[in-house]
């Protein structure tokens, strides 16, 4: 039995996706829809397939059914919506809840969709832009004061401060949020269309929603986010991770992302899905936090970890210079994921080769793993966050 095998993951084709990036890293055809994300797990809504040496496949649950985590690469080209994940325990007890409701897994008000949190990690491909988290007191005071037409919540803040801002802008009527953010669109509307805002304000990113999301004269309150929250630059090789509570949504970039092997999403605005406020304020931590970016830390002669306080999953940077071999020794199954040239994978009599774009499984965690490429590469490595070795 092999000890490799090579994975067939699933694209999604979400209307926020390129049109390039995706389908130039798997080596297909666009047919003029857009890719969004690859998937590589076991997740219900995108299982990944194994194949056999001799072309034929079968489902990675039979081989491993309770997968802690899932793997993606994201081509964001469009904005995401505000999302909120919930914690592991309050995940459970509100799956739960909804249950006992009779509330359709596939009906658009179901909140949750399983009894899993949801902690990503996500690392730059590209120049990426995102929101993550509440601004620090001062900084939000100093927006509250900036912005002219936010004038009117200055005071909602400083009696409440952020929870009772957010709760305020979040249960506005659509009229009373027409009344905030229509003249702040119109006013920064010319100088979006002629360039003059920079990506690193949020007014470009509020005006660019204002056009994506405010096409039939009504604004989206999850513009009020753009300007609550931190405006984060991460450069390609660095990670940010979003742990429950935190208010997060990814505006421009591609990336690799791992995450807890759920799909329970909380919604804030920017998107014309299910936003149930009620929810949304029970999970989301509403403190200011200063982001933090991260790098791979070496831990061997190998493998760079990103560090988590999580144990569904761990990601790893494998930098191979052409011509050498290195040697693993994983203590566990693991997914290796090439975004550069060939790589060949050995381990005992099995051997795979692994192309831009394609992903391995490899099984036999206690049996040495030698990986090579014949040019300057990077993998990334993907396995649970409970390290054996």
């Amino acid at each position: 039995m092999s000890s490799i095998y090579l994975v067939k993951g699933v694209v999604k084709h979400y209307d926020w996706g390129g049109h390039h990036f995706l389908p130039a890293l798997l080596n297909v055809e666009n047919t003029q829809q857009p890719f969004a994300e690859y998937w590589m797990g076991t997740h219900p809504q995108g299982v990944s397939q194994l194949e056999n040496e001799d072309g034929s496949s079968f489902s990675l649950k039979d081989k491993l059914n309770n997968l802690t985590f899932l793997l993606k690469v994201l081509d964001v080209k469009d904005m995401l919506s505000i999302q909120v994940h919930p914690t592991k325990a309050a995940a459970k007890i509100e799956f739960e809840r909804e249950n006992r409701e009779g509330i359709d897994l596939s009906a658009p008000t179901r909140n949750y969709k399983d009894d899993n949190h949801k902690p990503e990690l996500m690392v730059a491909l590209s120049s990426f832009w995102l929101l993550h988290g509440f601004k620090v007191e001062q900084q939000l005071k100093e927006t509250l004061e900036t912005v002219s037409e936010f004038a009117s919540l200055l005071p909602v803040w400083e009696k409440g401060g952020n929870e009772a801002l957010y709760k305020h802008v979040m249960n506005l009527s659509q009229q009373e949020t027409d009344q905030l953010l229509l003249p702040l669109l119109k006013r920064l509307s010319n100088q979006y269309q002629k360039g003059a805002l920079p990506k690193s304000s949020p007014d470009f990113w509020a005006a660019r929603a204002g056009e994506m999301y405010c096409k039939n004269g009504h604004a989206d309150r999850g513009i009020f986010s753009i300007y609550f929250f931190n405006l984060v630059h991460v450069n390609p090789g660095e990670a940010v991770f979003q742990d429950a509570g935190i208010p997060h949504a990814y505006l421009e970039g591609q990336n690799v992302e791992i995450m807890a092997n759920s799909d329970n999403v909380l919604r804030g605005g920017l998107t014309s899905k299910h936003v149930d406020v009620s929810e949304l304020m029970k999970h989301t931590r509403c403190e200011g936090i200063v982001p933090q970016l991260l790098l791979p830390q070496k831990k061997d002669e190998s493998v760079k970890w990103f560090e988590t306080p999580v144990s569904d999953f761990r990601l790893g940077v494998l930098p191979l210079e052409g011509g050498l071999k290195k040697e693993l020794q994983m203590g566990q199954p693991c997914f290796l994921l090439s975004l550069g040239g060939t790589v060949e994978l050995t381990s005992g009599k099995t051997q795979v080769t692994l192309k831009q774009g394609q992903i391995a499984a490899f099984w036999d965690g206690a049996a040495p793993l030698t990986v090579s490429s014949v040019s300057n590469t990077v993998v990334y490595i993907a396995t649970s966050g409970i390290h054996t070795s």
